[in-house]
């Protein structure tokens, strides 16, 4: 339990220093530091020397590894001056491009192990939140300065915004009608693509081809420097939202921020989606606190971006009606009926929508163009999606091509998500946990049953799913997949999914990471039992011990 005086301290945290932080409560008069100061080197030295602390540097060099690659094997431009003033070209061809390559996925696997390896220390109760929050800048820092990798969409993004930048309407048009330097980098498939977005994505993108011109090097910086403020809401917002869901919130942080998944796709490939799930999530909890209004605000600013952040916002609704019924009974009153609640809350909370959503269209001066924009999803093809994976499997067993049978299980799947979005929110409205629940269901049918899905629209779900109290063979899974979606795709941002070795070789590596949750050897290779190196603190499992299939227990704010 944590301590009435902080209600969000870690216990874990508290004591991370050990005895060097009570013997130096009371200051260094000597040398004039300050406590605080002291304890915090101790803290810091202390969990560095550590095995959770070396997996923490393990984990940058990663990072710093798939930056260096990432200049010649990722997402490359058509041309870049930064490499040429560096003299580094040679890293995009031949022998170069290979050594790229071979660093590149040394580094993604390097981080996927550290990952791994401290989340087998949060598990076993010796990494704390302060200590992932430690770790979270340090495995960022390097990707903020890469080329980016496994997607070409932030060329796409600068495009889109040059367009609105240059008179065009990205909700008519695709970027073709706007040639240039930032259209060349656009993938072939999406030069004739209009906008999905939102207008707030138009608007930052809009400014930023304002600042950067043309450059594709600075736009693409500028564009993962704005997206980055939705790691920190992540960060903020799904440890609160653990506690309030009976989730672990060390745990929690873990698996759905330093997921590598998140952070090497979100971050080092550019997507819009960091800065849309962050301002959900964000969203979400405000609502739990009770601040109904400005909750439903940030999460209409996260549908701005992209619309899948509009699925949290029928299932907050049921969350303001509970906090008014429970206010109610709390002061002694009749609680309204029902539903003049609903039409009260849905009322407020649609004036909000419209004064978000509504203002950044009308600053960006377009319409809702994008409902219609939302189909040109429908030229990704992969296994990733449920339709998708039907139609494969009918051209096994039919004579038919994979286009007719693609229409039809889309257009199967569209209805089957339709029915599940009704029932998840007239299911989930009980509680503010049956509320939460159901926007992971939501989420969930959205990744799975759309006609497309992408490796980074997992981490959708993921980050409130995080929230709940999840068993260690629940985590596992979530393990192995995160790291079967993370190696799936191609640096340069082309499908993995149609070689054979390259699916063979993920899967391998996903269940080895699954395996390494709960033991330092998932392989057996060693001759003999070897005493663990992870030590835990005292009543706790060792880090290669075997955990207990149940939920850890979360800490509480209350």
């Amino acid at each position: 339990m944590s301590s009435p005086a902080a209600p969000d301290a870690d216990p874990q945290d508290r004591s991370a220093a050990g005895p060097a932080a009570s013997a130096s409560s009371e200051g260094d008069v000597s040398t004039g530091r300050a406590p605080n100061s002291r304890v915090t080197t101790n803290r810091v030295t202390a969990f560095l020397r550590s095995p959770a602390g070396n997996a923490a540097v393990l984990g940058t060099c990663g990072s710093i590894l798939m930056t260096f690659g990432s200049f010649g094997a990722g997402s490359v431009r058509r041309k870049d001056p930064l490499l040429e003033e560096m003299f580094l070209s040679w890293l995009r061809f031949g022998h170069g491009q290979l050594l790229s390559v071979i660093i590149l996925w040394v580094g993604v696997l390097i981080m996927i192990g550290a990952w791994v390896r401290v989340g087998r220390a949060t598990l076993a109760g010796t990494v704390g939140l302060r200590d992932l929050w430690t770790m979270l800048p340090a495995w960022t820092a390097p990707l903020l300065v890469a080329t980016p990798m496994f997607s070409r969409d932030a060329y796409s993004y600068l495009a889109q915004g040059a367009m609105l930048r240059a008179g065009f309407d990205p909700y008519t048009d695709g970027p073709v009608v706007n040639p240039g330097v930032l259209l060349d980098n656009v993938s072939n498939v999406w030069t004739t693509t209009t906008t999905p977005y939102g207008p707030v994505h138009l608007l930052l993108g809009s400014g930023i081809t304002a600042l950067t011109g043309d450059n594709v090097v600075s736009g693409t910086w500028l564009w993962r420097i704005t997206m980055l403020p939705g790691l920190f809401l992540m960060a903020w917002a799904v440890p609160k939202l653990a506690r309030r869901m009976g989730g672990n919130p060390a745990i929690a942080l873990w698996l759905a921020v330093l997921n590598p998944l998140v952070l090497i796709h979100l971050v080092g490939g550019v997507h819009n989606e960091l800065l849309m799930v962050g301002l959900m999530t964000a969203g979400i909890v405000l609502v739990l606190q009770g601040r109904h209004m400005g909750g439903i605000a940030l999460v209409s600013l996260g549908a701005a971006i992209k619309a899948t952040a509009g699925l949290a916002l029928p299932f907050l609704i049921w969350v303001w009606m509970i906090h008014e019924r429970d206010r109610a009974l709390a002061e002694g009153r009749e609680p309204a009926a029902p539903v003049r609640s609903f039409f009260k809350a849905v009322g407020a909370g649609f004036a909000v929508f419209v004064a978000v959503f509504g203002g950044a269209s009308l600053l960006a001066g377009v319409g809702i163009g994008w409902l219609t924009a939302l189909s040109g999803s429908s030229k990704i093809i992969n296994w990733l999606s449920v339709p998708t994976v039907i139609a494969h499997v009918g051209t096994w067993i039919t004579p038919w091509r994979l286009g007719s049978i693609l229409d039809i299980t889309r257009m199967l799947c569209a209805l089957a998500l339709v029915a599940i979005l009704a029932w998840a929110w007239w299911r989930f409205r009980r509680t503010e946990r049956d509320a939460v629940l159901g926007i992971v269901v939501a989420l969930t049918a959205v990744t799975l049953l759309s006609p497309a899905a992408l490796p980074w629209y997992y981490s959708w779900p993921l980050a409130v799913a995080a929230a709940f109290a999840l068993s260690t063979r629940s985590l596992m899974i979530l393990v192995g997949l995160s790291t079967w979606l993370m190696l799936i795709f191609n640096p340069d941002g082309s499908i993995g999914m149609y070689n054979l070795a390259h699916v063979a070789l993920a899967v391998v590596a996903a269940v080895i990471a699954a395996r390494s949750l709960t033991t330092r050897d998932p392989l057996r290779l060693g001759s003999r039992p070897k005493p663990a190196h992870d030590t835990a603190a005292p009543g706790k499992p060792a880090h290669d011990t075997a955990l207990p299939d149940k939920p850890a227990q979360a800490v509480r704010e209350d």
